[in-house]
């Protein structure tokens, strides 16, 4: 049965170290608040993004030891994991929710589908929806560098990297044909790829924070990326994606899915998962990558012939298409 009214009026919610998983609990954060909840978001990623989530009290991230009592001010709380980031989050509160069966059920629907099932089946939120809040602060705009493409070449695991000397043939290749193609990477990660890039004349940016990254995203074209947060976050932002996955499984609950965006599963053909883990980023080419991009592209060309995305991806009141 959905929880009475009265144990959702303060609701706390803790964020993932996860960017992508932050970001998808912001998807219940925002459903909550529109039912009329009092919400309180706990989490460094969602914290350097406050500015692009208005109308949330967000915080940093609580300390393990304190949080116990921090959250006796609330009548419930939620956290995606159980032992991430608080340990045994389940007992720290009375109406303590942890959401781990949704990353393990067996289901086709992504993460942000199911948060948002949750929503409406488990709390009772019978208008929810995928939107997780995210709205641009002003004075940016949405993909005004058509032809910069964005490229993300790691990830939180090394097994979910696709190979560095192949990033940098597709993103030579992106040149060659008429693209700005510009690497991020995070700033523990530059020391191996600046040598890379700067050997063969390719942009990296050093962009500063969190918050900074999102804007630099949101006014970008395209984005091609590993598994990771910063796929997520560009899907969030409504830039058309196209995402590198090792197997189908993960694809299936852990692919972007806000805005237009096309996964490419590297392992496809290969028989065994052993196999599967340890082929797919010599089995994925360049090229395969290319012709998917080519693909995302037509794609969106034929949607814009309709409705242009930049007039559908934020209404005139903030809210996403």
């Amino acid at each position: 049965m959905p929880p009475n009214k009265d144990s959702l009026a303060k609701a706390a919610l803790v964020t993932s170290p996860a960017i992508g998983d932050s970001l998808l609990l912001m998807t219940a954060a925002h459903n909550l608040r529109r039912s009329g909840s009092e919400v309180t978001v706990f989490g460094p990623h969602i914290h350097a993004l406050r500015a692009w989530f208005p109308g949330i009290d967000i915080r940093p991230g609580l300390e393990p030891g304190t949080a116990a009592e921090a959250l006796q001010a609330f009548d419930s709380a939620l956290q995606l994991h159980d032992h991430r980031p608080l340990p045994g989050f389940a007992g720290l509160h009375p109406r303590a929710r942890v959401l781990e069966d949704l990353c393990r059920m067996r289901s086709s629907k992504s993460m942000a589908t199911r948060l948002t099932e949750f929503c409406r089946d488990s709390l009772g939120l019978a208008d929810a929806t995928k939107d997780n809040g995210l709205r641009p602060p002003p004075g940016l705009i949405h993909r005004v560098h058509a032809s910069r493409v964005v490229i993300h070449p790691t990830a939180s695991t090394p097994d979910k990297c696709w190979l560095a000397t192949r990033f940098i043939a597709l993103a030579c290749r992106l040149r060659d044909e008429g693209f700005d193609p510009q690497f991020v990477v995070g700033p523990a990660e530059r020391p191996q790829w600046e040598p890379l890039a700067r050997a063969r004349g390719l942009q990296l940016p050093d962009l500063g924070g969190l918050d900074d990254v999102a804007a630099w995203l949101f006014e970008s074209g395209w984005f091609i990326g590993n598994d990771s947060g910063i796929g997520h976050l560009a899907s969030n932002l409504h830039v058309p994606t196209l995402s590198l996955f090792m197997r189908h499984g993960g694809a299936r609950t852990w692919r972007p899915d806000w805005g237009p965006g096309q996964v490419l599963v590297g392992s496809a053909g290969i028989p065994t998962g052993r196999l599967k883990e340890k082929l797919w980023k010599y089995a994925l080419t360049p090229g395969r990558v290319a012709r998917a991009f080519a693909r995302l592209r037509g794609e969106e060309a034929a949607r814009a012939r309709g409705l242009p995305w930049n007039e559908g991806a934020f209404t005139a009141k903030g809210g996403s298409a």
